[in-house]
């Protein structure tokens, strides 16, 4: 972006314009926003959030709680090794409701035990200015280069101290300070068995670092828990803690759930159109409303899904192969790790999804308006 086009944000005489909004994301990315504060800077602009459904709030009836109370429970009792992985796609945020977890982890270890890990954006951040970073975010002083962090952290556990540490968007940085980073956190859980707890939070960089090397894997020995897909309960409560004064039917939920295929940008995309229809029309929300066409076609058109497959459909080759995919009900056996490179990338874009478990597990489209989309970015192409 210009300057100028931001100084005239900045002085409130434009806003971008909704073209440009992959752009502000970037620049969200660029300041290193947290999801909350991109989400304001989105709204600020008139634009959809980038991580929408997200709650600051903890409570028993907060979404997906079930999940997160295995999570912890998994890696309290987790033996010899207490290394879990918790893998997100796009648009659940890295982690999802990351505060919430945060809370969990003090009630669960203390407040002065519990660390916070975000590693520095910048791919140009020297070795030693990203882990005096980290060494900041975990309380931790005279910390100037990697040995130093792995020093100082490893002193507490020596003290006699049990830690826990959130590492979030795992996947910022450059790859080599990544494995580093991972490497050293590996080697002090090894070290020091049963006195620190980690939780790992990313997509598909850190399931690299899973699966890629197979033994020789920095995280061979970590568990892996993926993001679940909301439930219907956990979509009634996202949707009342983003409309609360509004009242939401169980069967417009159902339908907008499988409508959206229980993708968390378009079925709160799919809920603002809900409210602005039952608003202009003066009449209450209707489940054949959240059935038709009309809002399937609206989804298609949704920018998250042209950002998406636009990049996949620039080369023939490519084009031919997702006009095969798109074309198909069933995408092939779902795997811990997909060796197809289209395939794993619209599983980390969330355009796809696992049904099923075990031998039984497929891959399929999340749902047909994801595949409408495609189609008509094809379509586009096609016509340039």
């Amino acid at each position: 972006m210009s300057r100028e086009a931001v100084n005239n944000w900045r002085n409130g005489l434009s806003v971008p314009h909704a073209r440009s909004r992959d752009r502000v994301v970037a620049c969200a990315r660029y300041l290193r926003l947290t999801e909350a504060e991109a989400n304001r800077l989105l709204g600020a602009a008139g634009l959809p959030p980038e991580f929408p459904l997200q709650a600051e709030t903890a409570s028993a009836a907060a979404p997906f709680a079930a999940f997160q109370d295995r999570l912890f429970a998994q890696l309290a009792q987790a033996v010899p090794y207490s290394i879990a992985l918790l893998l997100s796609p796009a648009h659940w945020g890295q982690p999802p409701f990351r505060q919430e977890l945060l809370q969990r982890a003090k009630a669960q270890y203390g407040e002065g035990a519990v660390l916070h890990i975000q590693p520095p954006y910048s791919v140009s951040t020297a070795p030693a200015e990203y882990f005096a970073a980290i060494g900041r975010q975990c309380g931790l002083v005279n910390v100037a280069t990697d040995y130093e962090f792995e020093s100082a952290l490893e002193r507490r556990l020596l003290a006699g101290e049990r830690l826990f540490c959130l590492v979030s968007r795992f996947e910022q940085g450059t790859a080599q300070l990544r494995e580093t980073l991972a490497g050293i956190l590996r080697s002090l859980s090894e070290m020091h068995s049963g006195r620190l707890h980690l939780l790992l939070c990313g997509g598909e960089a850190l399931a690299d670092l899973k699966y890629r090397s197979g033994d020789l894997s920095l995280l061979n020995i970590a568990q892996v828990n993926h993001w679940p897909d909301p439930s219907l309960q956990d979509l009634a409560l996202l949707a009342c803690l983003r409309w609360p004064a509004q009242v939401w039917p169980q069967p417009v939920l159902a339908a907008l759930q499988e409508i959206s295929g229980g993708h968390p940008a378009l079925f709160e995309e799919g809920l603002q159109w809900l409210v602005e229809h039952a608003q202009r029309d003066g009449a209450g929300l209707d489940a054949t409303q959240a059935r038709g066409d009309a809002l399937r076609t609206h989804l298609a058109g949704s920018p998250r899904l042209w950002q998406a497959f636009l990049p996949r459909a620039q080369a023939p080759a490519c084009r031919t192969r997702l006009q095969q995919l798109l074309q198909s009900d069933d995408l092939g056996r779902a795997r811990p790790y997909l060796q197809d490179d289209m395939l794993r990338g619209l599983f980390w874009d969330n355009l796809i999804r696992v049904r099923g478990t075990g031998d039984a597990a497929r891959l399929h489209w999340r749902c047909d308006a994801i595949r409408d989309a495609g189609l008509m970015v094809l379509q586009a192409c096609a016509n340039a």
